[in-house]
């Protein structure tokens, strides 16, 4: 690796640090309102951890912290930065230094669970990118008793949905009705389980996130966060 390819870009770092969009981090820069050494920053600019950066004349650390969070999500949150109507978002139930940390993946509005947040875009390319195949479990309860046909044609063969086939496991969680599932899956594309059943003629009552690769939710309270170690791969 050269010198060069060392550096960090200004608007990365500014967007890691700031919790902003790298082009937002651009706009800052085109404005002027950053400076290097105390030279006007320039785009494409990149810095290294001996630079002083400045935005507005206040000083941004060039020391990169990452961060790993825990979140147990109730259900009527949404996972963004900004509220979608009168649904809140998880972040009003954050301390607001968090709020620079991104979602690793997502749980919808009327999903709870396992959620991890962080500052590291190498960690969360790595938790979400399909080829890395991170395990995921759910607790879901449908609307009514899962036919043992259709149990076996999720696991067996997977259901065609409009953006390909989804295929996971299904464990039954009681005894006593085939309502409860546990699904076991190391795909995430977009409300895939709701989609999945709904194929069938079934409606998710309840999605709940216990595991996430190697972090589980464990004991851990409705609406609670906690610090974790980054688990990579080798």
């Amino acid at each position: 690796m050269t010198e060069h390819e060392k550096l960090i870009r200004l608007n990365k770092h500014l967007a890691l640090q700031l919790g902003v969009s790298r082009r937002e981090a651009d706009v800052f820069i085109e404005q002027g309102r950053v400076r290097v050494n105390g030279e006007k920053a320039t785009l494409g600019a990149r810095i290294n951890e001996t630079d002083e950066i400045q935005l507005d004349g206040k000083p941004v650390t060039t020391a990169t912290q990452f961060r790993y969070i825990l979140f147990h999500k109730p259900t009527g949150y949404v996972c963004s930065r900004k509220a979608q109507g009168d649904t809140p978002t998880i972040y009003s139930l954050l301390p607001p230094d968090m709020h620079v940390l991104k979602p690793v993946g997502r749980l919808d509005k009327d999903s709870s669970g396992l959620i991890l947040l962080t500052n590291d875009g190498d960690f969360a390319h790595q938790m979400t990118h399909p080829k890395f195949h991170k395990t995921k479990v759910y607790e879901v309860v449908l609307d009514h008793a899962l036919e043992p046909l259709h149990q076996q044609m999720i696991s067996d063969y997977g259901i065609m949905l409009e953006d390909g086939k989804s295929q996971f496991m299904l464990e039954r969680l009681s005894e006593t009705n085939r309502k409860e599932w546990q699904v076991t899956m190391s795909e995430g594309r977009n409300r895939q389980i709701r989609r999945t059943f709904g194929a069938l003629g079934y409606a998710v009552k309840k999605l709940h996130r216990t595991q996430f690769g190697p972090y589980r939710l464990d004991t851990l309270l409705r609406g609670r966060y906690v610090t974790i170690e980054a688990q990579r791969d080798s």
